[in-house]
This record gives structure tokens, sequence and C-alpha cells, in this order.
């Protein structure tokens, strides 16, 4: 036991001496790690809040059914129970002409009066409103819709979450992409660093093989030290990330209050685990890279 607590007071005591023989470079890793970890992490947040407006407008496509103008309410009242019957439907809410007409003038606000001009006369047709409980079978139930009688049109927005999923894919990809660049650079970084202090202690190390120390006993202090460096560059960029996030959701409430942003609390306290445990494991791998020429012995 005490053999053990004296081996691993050497292995710290051998960090603490070469980060501080190393200190630029230590703070060039560091800061490194930080930065490629914070922006990985802003490309993350992205994505995720991305995937959740999605999905929720996803959740939120009606299918708007427009009526020809001469129905009848039994031609109606029978449409309703079709579209009912229709697989993936949920429910499906009459609205009226006149119920249109008020919806429209109510939507165009201070500009409502641009519909005086109208007159008596309402060009809004008689229509159904459809929400769906299977998303993806909107444009099949619609198009079936469509072809029914007494419907002149039947109308979704599928297109503009159509066109938002293209974007978050678009988004994913440029986002892993770019992640593996910023931890490929973040690897080159510590991995020279560590390279620096290794080279600095070549002849220790061949020392040490030849009097018999095993390559595990050599490896621990320059792969703690990697861990070292990553576990506080990461520990800064979750700090920023978490700031970064607290801000942009405030400035965004303070527009857009239902605007659908992932709640800061649990998730943004599983982001900060996922970054700082990321920088351990960048640590670890540079460090892990750096000493394998000089086990050669």
């Amino acid at each position: 036991m005490a053999m053990k607590l004296s081996t691993g007071e050497y292995f710290i005591r051998e960090v603490g001496i070469s980060l501080w023989r190393n200190n630029w470079m230590s703070f060039a890793s560091i800061g490194t790690v930080a930065v490629s970890l914070f922006v990985a992490g802003v490309f993350l947040l992205l994505v995720l809040n991305m995937n959740r407006m999605a999905t929720m407008l996803e959740s939120q496509v009606q299918i708007n059914v427009y009526l020809v103008d001469d129905a009848t309410k039994s031609e109606q009242d029978d449409l309703k129970k079709k579209i009912l019957d229709l697989p993936g439907v949920e429910n499906a809410v009459y609205i009226s002409r006149d119920d249109a007409l008020k919806r429209f003038r109510e939507r165009l606000g201070d500009q409502s009066y641009l519909l005086d001009a109208l007159g008596d006369e309402n060009p809004l047709p008689d229509s159904f409103e459809v929400t769906m409980k299977e998303p993806t079978l909107v444009q099949s139930t619609a198009d079936t819709i469509a072809d029914m009688s007494i419907v002149e049109s039947a109308k979704y927005g599928q297109d503009v979450v159509e066109h938002l999923f293209d974007i978050t894919r678009l988004m994913r990809l440029f986002g892993v992409v770019l992640m593996a660049l910023l931890a490929g650079a973040t690897l080159f970084i510590i991995s020279n660093t560590i390279r620096l202090t290794v080279f600095a202690r070549r002849k220790e190390i061949a020392i040490m093989k030849y009097v018999g120390a095993t390559d595990w006993f050599i490896r621990w202090p320059f792969f703690l030290e990697g861990a070292v460096l990553g576990f506080i560059g990461g520990l800064i960029a979750a700090f920023a990330l978490r700031s970064f996030y607290a801000a942009t959701a405030a400035k965004i409430y303070g527009t857009l209050t239902f605007f659908p942003l992932l709640p800061q609390y649990p998730f943004m306290n599983y982001v900060a685990a996922g970054i700082i445990l990321s920088g351990i494991v960048i640590g670890t791998i540079g460090s892990t890279i750096s000493l394998k020429r000089f086990l050669e012995v």
C-alpha cells in the first residue's frame, strides 16, 4: 500500500514538474482544447436545437382542406366522417368562411383595414383543419383528401418542414466535420506538447527502460499530463459554453417567448459533462501518440 502511495505521489509530482517546465506549451494546449471544444459545443447546441424545432414543427403540421362554394351541410358532415376514417388522422375541425375571414383580420392586426375594400364580400372558402397523429402520412393523406367530393384543394406546410430538415442535415454534417477537424488540431497540439517533454527526458526514459521499468510505469506521468491538459481545457470550454447558452437563451426569449429552445437544465449539465470528458479523452490520446516512438528502446 505504501509502495502504491509513493508511486502515485511520484506520478503526480512528475506531472506538476512537466507542466511547470513547459508552461507556455501547456498554456497553448489548454487554450487549443478550450477553443476547439467550445466551437464544437456551439455547433452541437445548434444542431440539437434545430432538431427539436424540426420535431415540433413536424408534430404541428396540419392539412387545410378547402371546400367548393356550393357544398351542403350534409356533404360537409359526410366529408368530415371520411377524413376522420383515414389512417393517421387525429382530428378535423370545420372552419366556416366567416370564421376564416375573422381569423385573417386578426392576423393582419394594424393592417386589417385592407380588408375593408372587400365590403360585404368574403372570398375565403369553408374549410377543414386536419391534424395528424402520424406526420409522415401528411402527403399521402392530403392527396387522398384532394380527390374527395366537394374538396377544392388540400394544402399542407410540409415543404417548410422538409427544408428545415435539409438545413438540419447539412448543419449536422458540417458540425461533425468541423468537430473532427478541431479534435485533430487539438490532438496535434497536445501530442507535440508532450513530445517536447518526452524528448527532453529521452535519456532518463532510456535509462529507466534499461533498469527494468515497465512501459506503463514510464507512460503514466505523461498519460496523466495529457489528461490534466484536456480536463482543464474541457472545464474552461464547459463553463464558457454554459454562459454562452444562458446569454443566448435570455436574448432569444426576450424577443421570441415561445421559441422552442432546449431547456438549460439538465440539458447543459449533460453537455458540460460530455465536453469535459471529451477533453480528457483527447488529452490522453495525444499523450499516447507522443510516447509510442520513445518507448521503443
